[in-house]
């Protein structure tokens, strides 16, 4: 696919199933990502892959973050709402900036880098005819979240970008740059 069509056509998609990418889409997709702008070369960006089983096992992460963050344990459906959530794809790449102190090269530049990738990920997601839905929300906030994931204390997961082969396709809005581009003077 052209890559302005890519860019202009890209729409998120929620209704995934199998297969999953191969590994050699997932490497195509990974390689776009690590093209984001990064001030002073840092390279801010660290990818988790889960798959298979590990999605249940991420599935129960959930349950325990959203516990912790409740203070009391979750009800049983709630609980099982969120184990289900991973099951919704057959692969989730979860997308961490890696912070580190640098003069010239603010936290905020970082976290804004690993989005850039993400988006990038899932541009390149969608040029490879596979269906990808950036997922988000306050548990990826949590440290006990990071920490179950191996990332470090500082480390920002920026979203989870799931990935399977699409249900159903929608068309992408028409949206039209008029109704968003301002001139300033």
């Amino acid at each position: 696919m052209d890559a302005l069509h890519a860019l202009h056509s890209r729409t998120s998609v929620n209704l995934l199933t199998t297969p999953g990418p191969t590994s050699e889409q997932l490497d195509a997709i990974v390689r776009a990502g690590l093209r984001a702008c990064d001030h002073a070369n840092l390279r801010p960006w660290r990818f988790l892959l889960i798959e298979g089983d590990a999605r249940a096992k991420f599935g129960d992460l959930m349950v325990k973050v959203k516990e912790e963050m409740e203070g009391a344990r979750i009800s049983a459906e709630a609980a099982e709402k969120l184990k289900c959530k991973p099951m919704r794809a057959p692969s989730i790449l979860v997308v961490a900036a890696k912070i580190s102190k640098h003069e010239k090269v603010p936290e905020v530049e970082q976290v804004l880098s690993a989005g850039a990738s993400a988006q990038m990920m899932m541009t390149a997601a969608h040029a490879l005819g596979i269906g990808a839905i950036w997922r988000s929300g306050s548990l990826m906030f949590q440290s006990t979240m990071r920490a179950g994931l191996g990332l470090d204390e500082n480390d920002q997961i920026v979203g989870f970008i799931y990935l399977g082969t699409p249900k159903i396709l929608k068309p992408a809005p028409n949206l039209d740059p008029v109704d968003y581009l301002t001139h300033w003077s």
